[in-house]
């Protein structure tokens, strides 16, 4: 199989059908919060890859990713089942989105975006930046991690899923907070680009990740 073998540490279930992964890291991996890498792993014999997004704000001995389960998927389902000690292969870390310390950031997430989302504004408050995270929701994962950003003094604001009106009134409420970042699928990273524009921002200043 290609790319780097390595080890499952372990895996945690952080909301619905959510888990992080935490990975060994491989020799010469060095990752920015923003970047993802290819996962491969062969359940039933049979290798199939994905990419995912890290959602570790820093890159040590380890380094996480953050998995949205589809119950009908043929990978995510087997991954949350995993109870570490699995080898699975990575490749990467990819893309050229990534936070290295420099800016106060507004961070848009819709479903699994909310890992990287995180990544980012624990990294701009690790260097003494401000945060702020927009995360679009019905059931929202990693509450423990953002109930920690909200107690270090970042934004947080949480919208349900039908909230469009809500989410863009939350993006242009904040939209010259920061440098703003977007991740998620495209209808929620479209819409997004869109609420920026109409807010009289410009999207193309934006980093956004199209999960596809």
């Amino acid at each position: 199989m290609e790319g780097t073998p390595v080890t499952v540490e372990s895996v945690s279930e952080v909301g619905p059908d959510t888990v992080t992964l935490e990975l060994e890291t491989p020799d010469g991996f060095d990752a920015l919060p923003g970047q993802f890498v290819l996962l491969r792993a062969a359940p039933d014999d049979e290798a199939i890859s994905r990419h995912y997004t890290l959602s570790s704000p820093s890159v040590g001995e380890t380094f996480e990713l953050t998995v949205g389960i589809d119950p009908d998927g043929d990978l995510s389902p087997w991954l949350a089942d995993l109870e570490g000690g699995e080898t699975v292969h990575v490749e990467g870390p990819f893309g050229q989105i990534t936070y290295e310390g420099e800016d106060d950031i507004v961070a848009a997430a819709g479903g699994p975006g909310i890992g990287p989302s995180i990544a980012v504004a624990e990294a701009a408050q690790d260097t003494g930046h401000d945060a702020v995270v927009i995360y679009q929701a019905d059931e929202p994962a990693h509450t423990e991690r953002l109930e920690a950003l909200a107690d270090a003094g970042a934004t947080v604001v949480t919208v349900g899923e039908d909230a469009d009106d809500e989410l863009a009134d939350a993006i242009a409420t904040h939209r010259k907070d920061g440098q703003i970042y977007a991740f998620g699928f495209d209808g929620f990273v479209t819409f997004v680009a869109e609420a920026i524009d109409d807010a009289g921002g410009d999207s193309d200043e934006a980093l956004i990740e199209n999960f596809g």
